[in-house]
């Protein structure tokens, strides 16, 4: 192999790792749906104790804030935790934040699940699939969206439980 080959294959193979990375990059600011590498032990550890523990980019800096500064009357519940604790999440959230187009406004309440995306990415489902034992609200994404915990809500990975009506299982390819 003469040197402006071998130049030129490692020019080559630098150029595709460059555009790899940049399109991870990417991916994962515009998507907003991807859990960070960074995320903190707590967010797991407490958030995902009652519930899925949601992609910061799913929702906007300001919901996370309100969020974050509500957590003694947490949706109902008392989720409070410590000052480190809180200040850490926070400016964790706060930094991978959604920033695009589907997340800019605030949806009521704060709620991922009442976000207009979330509705109509939803809106063929049947209302007893949230009922129904293994999923019990719109709030659980686990029990149809294995990858969750790391963002990957992708349509061809939804596997919903046993039990619901063929409609139902089909309703994200119409």
């Amino acid at each position: 192999m003469t040197q402006t080959s071998a130049l030129s294959i490692r020019l080559a193979g630098a150029a595709v790792a460059a555009l790899a990375a940049l399109f991870a990059t990417s991916v994962h600011a515009d998507s907003g749906r991807l859990m960070p590498r960074d995320a903190p032990a707590a967010y797991a550890q407490e958030c995902a104790s009652c519930h899925s523990a949601y992609p910061p980019g799913l929702l906007p800096a300001a919901s996370w804030q309100r969020i974050m500064t509500g957590l003694d009357h947490h949706y109902g519940a008392d989720a409070s935790l410590d000052a480190t604790t809180v200040h850490d999440l926070s400016r964790w959230l706060q930094a991978n934040a959604g920033t695009y187009k589907r997340v800019r406004g605030a949806p009521p309440e704060d709620r991922i699940t009442r976000a207009d995306w979330f509705e109509r990415k939803h809106r063929k489902l049947d209302a007893g699939v949230w009922k129904h034992a293994s999923v019990r609200s719109a709030a659980n994404c686990a029990a149809c969206h294995p990858g969750a915990d790391r963002g990957d809500y992708d349509d061809d990975g939804v596997r919903l439980p046993a039990g619901l009506s063929a409609a139902s299982r089909t309703w994200w390819r119409d």
